[in-house]
């Protein structure tokens, strides 16, 4: 069965994003909070955010808390800083497959990409 995952580097720092707040939300009439995770030491969850029965086709999105996490871990980032939330909204066409959404953060930019 399917599943999605993610997981968060801080480029600026060469190292796993630590303690991120993440919320999964499915697009469709309305914006449906689905879950909510933290980034483990490896930036990573622990557990998948959907998997199974519960990834189905359609519309999602992820939003990162970046803010609250420089605010922590980047003394040198002002505050308010440039990045707060960081989302990233995507399509799942086949939910059997594994779709993983990582990403590159640092106190001014971002990538992402669907990854394996």
């Amino acid at each position: 069965m399917g599943r999605l995952t993610t997981h968060v580097l801080d480029t600026s720092v060469g190292r796993p994003a630590e303690g991120i707040r993440i919320e999964l939300f499915r697009i469709g009439g309305e914006r449906c909070l689905l879950c909510e995770m933290v980034t483990n030491q490896d930036g990573r969850l622990d557990s998948p955010l959907l998997k199974d029965d519960d990834f189905v086709i359609g519309e999602y999105e992820l939003l990162f808390h970046a803010g609250e996490y420089f605010s922590r871990h980047h003394q040198s980032v002002q505050s308010p800083g440039f990045l707060d939330r960081v989302v990233i909204r995507f399509y799942v066409s086949e939910p059997s497959e594994h779709y993983h959404v990582p990403l590159l953060l640092s106190p001014f930019g971002y990538t992402t990409y669907r990854g394996s």
